[in-house]
């Protein structure tokens, strides 16, 4: 009677010098449903992580040529993901600490019993699973707060975007300024995410939220009794982004006081926890935002000349949303499909009068505002097709002729977004001093199809070249 078949459990590199005992375990691992590449020497083993997928490494610390270390540091380095065990018959607390802190999943001490060994390739395969999972999990994050969640077309907010690309790995401070509700959040996580610390930590600290004296301890910790009501030491919020990024946001509530104290971390990365003298020094990266005018500030005395100058160098101004009206459109209809998974309601779109209010009115809370209103007509819909009746009170303009119900839903926004491009070139041209040129170059178009579009748009011939 045939033996049922072992499941498949992946593909594993083993190396040990001992011909016999490599033939043998090489046998046996086959029969337990695994795929063996066997090696003897450190240099071939190196040949086959270089040109192989494993998904184990099972390695003998002494070697003909060499030791599993050295095999091991090669592995990291070419595919860090993969777990490493390392098997000695001289084993002791020394070596085992040696393999953990360079990398290795374990270390195994010969003589090696079947079951024992198993068990061990078995945690280690759940382990690259749940590193595996971690990483799904993460690019999920990008999906969702990364660039692809800022959602734009804008020539203003395209140039903010190459901007972060290109300065995602630098350590230089990052200042984020705009008005309440116009992304300077997810523009921070952006540039974190894609940065080489996207592994570490990203700290957010709402500034504003804040009295002084807590704002410092939680920036920089505390000791015990270093105030009344401190019981234990904590942490501070730059200890806990060591290696990562932290954000502060609305900057500008900062005291005189902490923002001597900021000055400091900043240009030397070390600081002293409230009430205490043990001084630390921390890598992380620092982004900073606000909704206020820093230069008026600093004019008037209240933020110091030397903290803005030292945060101020890249500066990433955030558009109004009622600058970037062609935006509406496309974040609507992305709210309009958040809302559809949140709240499984069957919803089409709005009518082109909504559209059209909602495209004229200014958003004094920006994208947050819009998000908001979004949901509250979804949330509210009485019927699929929603119109300016379902805006609130502020958004609907009651001077304006009502158009056809002809409802605007992913497939059918080019009724809507007429108004849009017009305004999208005309911010351009102005920005541009009408150098059509320049704007063609900044909205991704050739001169010819620019001219195109302005006398489709009716735009006035104003150039000055």
């Amino acid at each position: 009677m045939n033996q049922p078949t072992k499941p498949q459990q992946g593909h594993l590199l083993l190396v040990d010098d001992d011909r016999w005992l490599l033939d043998s375990m090489s046998q046996w691992l086959e029969s337990e449903g695994f795929q063996v590449t066997p090696c003897w020497r450190v240099s071939d083993a190196k040949k086959k992580l270089g040109s192989e997928t494993f998904d184990l490494v099972l390695c003998d610390i002494r070697l003909d040529d060499g030791d599993g270390f050295e095999v091991l540091d090669f592995a990291r380095k070419r595919t860090p993901s993969t777990p490493f065990l390392l098997m000695t018959g001289y084993g002791g607390p020394d070596s085992g600490a040696e393999a953990v802190s360079r990398g290795a999943f374990d270390l195994l001490t010969k003589p090696l019993i079947d079951q024992e060994l198993l068990t061990a390739l078995q945690r280690a395969k759940q382990q690259r699973m749940i590193a595996d999972e971690n990483e799904r999990l993460k690019a999920e994050l990008d999906r969702r707060f990364g660039m692809e969640n800022i959602l734009s077309h804008d020539y203003r907010m395209l140039k903010i975007f190459e901007v972060i690309e290109s300065i995602a790995d630098a350590r230089a401070t990052v200042l984020i300024t705009g008005e309440n509700g116009t992304g300077k959040s997810m523009i921070a996580r952006a540039i974190h995410r894609r940065s080489k610390r996207r592994n570490n930590p990203f700290v957010e600290v709402a500034c504003g939220a804040l009295p002084d004296n807590l704002l410092e301890s939680e920036l920089f910790g505390h000791v015990t009794g270093a105030f009344t009501g401190a019981t234990h030491n904590k942490v501070g919020k730059f200890k806990q982004a060591d290696g990562g990024t932290i954000f502060l946001d609305e900057i500008g509530t900062a005291s005189p006081a902490l923002q001597v104290k900021l000055l400091r971390v900043l240009q030397e990365f070390q600081f002293e926890a409230l009430g205490g003298n043990e001084t630390f020094s921390v890598d992380s990266r620092t982004i900073l935002a606000t909704n206020e005018n820093l230069e008026e500030q600093v004019r008037l005395g209240k933020f110091r000349q030397d903290l803005f100058y030292r945060i101020n160098v890249i500066h990433l101004q955030l558009p109004a949303l009622r600058e970037r009206i062609g935006d509406i459109p496309l974040l609507i209809e992305h709210f309009l499909q958040e809302c559809r998974k949140e709240f499984g309601k069957d919803i089409e779109g709005f009518t082109s009068d909504a559209m059209q209010q909602m495209l004229q009115y200014s958003w004094p809370g920006n994208i947050r505002e819009l998000e908001n209103v979004v949901q509250r007509a979804v949330l509210l819909a009485k019927r699929p097709l929603l119109d300016a009746s379902d805006l609130p009170p502020q958004v609907q303009r009651r001077d304006m002729v009502p158009q056809s119900a002809l409802p605007v839903t992913s497939d059918r926004l080019r009724h809507a977004m007429t108004l849009p491009e017009k305004q999208i070139i005309l911010n351009a041209l102005q920005a541009n001093r009408w150098n059509r040129n320049l704007t063609a170059e900044q909205l991704g178009i050739n001169r010819t199809t620019l001219y195109k579009k302005m006398k489709k748009l009716g735009l006035q011939d104003e150039v000055h070249e």
